[in-house]
């Protein structure tokens, strides 16, 4: 008898294996696939675990799985880095519309916000990931062909140059999100675009959509120094990523919604990036749309893009 319903259950095993991989899996490519659906299903749950393996979309979850899952997110960390963090998952608010304005008159290249923004994401120093460019233009063009993200001077702003970073643009159409094959990447209402990195199977259509090469493949498992890690963490934004996975810009989504400014932001030297609600007429950002000239990055492409660059 035992042996029969230890039959039953290998069967309903890999009948939602067959599911799961139809459906998700398969994508990540027949190596991969391969390998797991060769295995017994106690040797797929070593393999992967069953937990994660079979884990929810972010938006099918309730708020006990996604309770469950913080928690179990932490312990991990805990047990690899040594580090005890915080994952929160902070909702889109109210009347709120988030968008990017950067003074291009004030911007010196001093690449403070990437660094600022490399610690506050989490992102892995080997190999390097970031999500900031700044790219380094002569005065008077726009043409990014002529473009150096490579500058590496003794002081800045160079004489002659001026300096355009380039981050997500959280796009009002973001091509990124049509191209998901499982739709594990979307735009929230406050219009951040997220990323589920347990549902994303790395196929990187997104990256190839994206008209500001703002997404970043994780070939390599990240390394971090336990000692640069930052220990409040979001869910959809800079908790610690995995290899094969998608990450981008989401505007700090832990701090901006909890009233607080990107990382980015805060360490500017400048105060050439200004960031708020677009749909409060009090903010910095409502009186630049309306009283600068606005720049928005290929326009032509019709993404709509909430980034908006300006000269004073």
């Amino acid at each position: 008898m035992k042996k029969d319903a230890l039959k039953r259950l290998e069967k309903l095993a890999e009948k939602k294996l067959r599911t799961l991989l139809s459906k998700r899996t398969f994508l990540k490519g027949l190596a991969s696939v391969v390998g797991i659906a060769a295995l017994s299903p106690a040797k797929a749950a070593q393999a992967l675990s069953w937990e994660e393996f079979f884990r929810k979309h972010y938006k099918e979850l309730t708020k006990a799985e996604k309770k469950e899952i913080f928690a179990s997110i932490e312990a991990k960390t805990k047990e690899r880095y040594g580090v005890d963090v915080k994952i929160t998952d902070p909702q889109p608010m109210e009347g709120v519309e988030f968008v990017y304005c950067l003074n291009l008159s004030k911007c010196i290249g001093c690449r403070r916000c990437v660094y600022a923004c490399v610690k506050e994401n989490n992102q892995s120093r080997d190999p390097q990931i970031q999500y900031i460019k700044v790219l380094e233009l002569p005065k008077g063009s726009f043409d990014l062909e002529k473009a150096n993200i490579y500058y590496d001077h003794e002081e800045v702003p160079a004489e002659g140059k001026f300096y355009m970073p380039v981050q997500c643009h959280q796009c009002r159409k973001p091509p990124c999100v049509k191209v998901c094959p499982v739709g594990a990447t979307w735009q929230q209402k406050d219009g951040i675009v997220v990323i589920d990195q347990d549902w994303c199977i790395g196929c990187r259509y997104c990256e190839a959509a994206c008209p500001y090469e703002a997404r970043r493949f994780n070939f390599a498992t990240p390394q971090i120094d336990p000692d640069d890690i930052n220990p409040d963490q979001g869910y959809l934004s800079n908790r610690i990523r995995s290899k094969g996975v998608m990450e981008k810009c989401t505007f700090c989504l832990h701090r901006t919604r909890v009233g607080k400014l990107p990382a980015c932001v805060e360490i500017c030297p400048t105060g050439s990036r200004k960031f708020g609600n677009i749909l409060d007429k009090n903010s910095d950002v409502y009186g630049i749309i309306q009283n600068k000239r606005i720049y928005v990055l290929k326009e032509e492409l019709g993404t709509q893009p909430r980034f908006y660059y300006f000269f004073d």
